[in-house]
């Protein structure tokens, strides 16, 4: 069984965890990519889950299919059967063709025992699609509460999780761009972790977060020196397009 975040975080180390899975050397958000994240040592993995037509929740990255399978449209107009139709890898290489869109049920039983997960629920609605209680409906049927941390840019669909399941923790995402009135609806929901763009990080944001009881888990550090700056800070988990290479450079 995979170790709980609580475990992970009692090791007083950066956490590594993929991007998308390892995502410089699989295509992002399918199997083959989570996989690989796992047999390059990564403590866990970080991927986006939006609902199918018909309710099933998806792992993909964007709203369209356009960019990373050979279909287009919104992945929210198709039902799961035509999603699994999909070619989800041969834009990422040849040996990839064939590689399906996978289901959040199909991450958890290939990896959900052995890597801790950030689930990060993608959302551009002020009304919900039912992705928050679909998440935690596969979280608790796959008994996965104590190795899951929910994440979201959207203050709401934070708000709407936490009231469904409030034994897992979630975190705030935000950069930069991020609209400045999204941070107010922050306000008064307990939260575990922020989930700020590197870039955002220093010595007083640290100390900000660690005052409030924050953890800290950054995205997306890909260079070295970059990763070794922010383990020195105190940074709780470094998310990574290349999760070997850093844990390795890290760790040894």
């Amino acid at each position: 069984m995979a170790q709980s975040l609580t475990q992970l975080y009692a090791e007083n180390r950066s956490l590594i965890f993929g991007h998308r899975g390892a995502k410089a050397d699989a295509p992002m958000n399918t199997l083959p990519a989570f996989e690989l994240a796992l047999k390059q040592d990564a403590d866990g993995i970080e991927l986006d889950v939006h609902l199918s037509q018909d309710g099933y929740p998806v792992i993909i990255h964007d709203f369209t299919v356009d960019l990373t399978t050979d279909g287009n449209g919104r992945a929210a107009d198709m039902p799961l059967a035509e999603l699994k139709e999909l070619d989800a890898g041969s834009w990422f290489g040849e040996a990839f063709r064939g590689v399906r869109i996978p289901t959040l049920d199909e991450v958890f039983a290939a990896v959900g025992d052995k890597l801790a997960i950030n689930v990060e629920i993608k959302s551009n609605s002020r009304r919900t699609t039912g992705c928050e209680q679909v998440v935690a409906d596969r979280i608790r049927h796959f008994g996965l509460q104590s190795s899951v941390i929910v994440s979201s840019f959207d203050p709401l669909a934070l708000r709407r999780f936490r009231r469904i399941m409030p034994d897992v923790p979630i975190g705030f995402l935000y950069d930069r761009d991020t609209p400045r009135w999204l941070h107010p609806l922050m306000f008064g929901l307990k939260h575990e972790a922020r989930h700020p763009h590197y870039t955002m990080i220093d010595t007083e944001f640290m100390a900000w977060a660690k005052t409030r009881g924050y953890r800290v888990n950054t995205w997306t550090v890909n260079e070295v020196e970059q990763a070794r700056k922010l383990r020195e800070l105190g940074v709780d988990i470094l998310i990574s397009d290349h999760p070997g290479v850093i844990r390795k450079a890290l760790y040894g």
